[in-house]
């Protein structure tokens, strides 16, 4: 008797920490040439004169092996002495930049000074660091995620989420710029048999990519299978469950997360215990919480193979 028929092409969206630590889980299962991760922009924002790219680094650095699993961003065994010297100047110094950590961000902004895109630098750099997996901004041009809040007014997402430490309120999330989606990434949902939404923010790191033209519409015709970011009523990381609250009045759970994605999932991946909250949509419960590497391998393979099942079930 054979087995599920497992997605043969696969297209992931992701953000940052949670949907980078997913996305090497799903590229280590599949077999080289199968994933296609296509990762939030709406964070880029100049800093210091250099174009930083925080969703595209986490993802490059933890793909590559080279991230700092404790922090959660950035890479591992990094220093700070640039930056101290810029706070000792009177500079800006709320945004943590490493030493090695610049040199990404000098040879991006280089690259798209001299008239590269940002899918072209991104191919530069990920190939330099041997990763595998094709990675796609989300957009070439700029599409900046605002922040909406009660008390001081709207802020771009770095200066509310690093600079106020998420503190401000949110009423509303909103973006900057309609960019057409980067070359190729149309094609690439097209042509996949699943799109996975990684465990990420919906509203500032998912979303983004849905508001690009086509593109929702496209991933509406594929099979969706979404991880949710939260567990037993709490984010795993950042302030989702906080945004929850302020923006829709509801408590978290994955109840919310199915409801904000309402009209594209397929299904929902849960903690154990959070399927009650999701009102009959199909649902994978499992330990989706990913404390190491073989954590992110074993949630991933079981994700796949929960959507080979159903591929399975469905009449030819």
């Amino acid at each position: 008797m054979s087995g599920p028929a497992l997605p043969g092409r696969v297209v992931a969206l992701s953000g940052g920490v949670g949907g980078a630590r997913f996305l090497d889980g799903v590229a280590r299962a599949l077999p080289p040439g199968a994933l296609t991760a296509v990762v939030n922009t709406g964070d880029d924002f100049v800093h210091l004169g250099l174009h930083i790219a925080p969703d595209l680094d986490t993802v490059m650095y933890t793909l590559a092996g080279l991230a700092d699993e404790t922090r959660g961003w950035g890479l591992r065994e990094e220093t700070f002495a640039t930056l101290a010297m810029v706070g000792l100047y009177g500079g800006p110094d709320w945004f943590l930049l490493g030493d090695r950590d610049l040199a990404t961000h000098l040879v991006r902004t280089e690259a798209l000074r001299g008239g590269a895109t940002l899918s072209e630098v991104t191919a530069r750099l990920s190939g330099a660091l041997g990763i595998q997996t094709r990675l796609l901004p989300m957009a070439d041009g700029p599409c900046r995620t605002m922040i909406d809040t009660l008390s001081d007014g709207t802020l771009a997402f770095q200066e509310w989420f690093v600079g106020r430490r998420a503190q401000p309120a949110v009423r509303a999330v909103h973006f900057e710029g309609l960019p057409p989606p980067a070359p190729g990434l149309i094609d690439a949902i097209d042509a996949c048999d699943l799109v996975l939404i990684g465990p990420s923010n919906p509203y500032v790191s998912i979303d983004p990519i849905l508001a690009l033209g086509g593109v929702r519409a496209a991933i509406a015709r594929k099979r969706v299978i979404a991880v949710s970011p939260i567990v037993a009523g709490r984010a795993v990381k950042g302030p989702l469950a906080t945004m929850i609250h302020e923006l829709t009045g509801q408590p978290p759970s994955a109840g919310a997360i199915a409801r904000h994605y309402r009209g594209l999932l397929a299904a929902l991946v849960v903690e154990h215990g959070d399927q009650g909250s999701l009102d009959g949509l199909p649902s994978l419960a499992t330990a989706t919480i990913m404390h190491t590497r073989d954590d992110r391998l074993r949630l991933a393979r079981e994700v796949l193979a929960f959507a080979g099942a159903l591929i399975t079930k469905e009449p030819a």
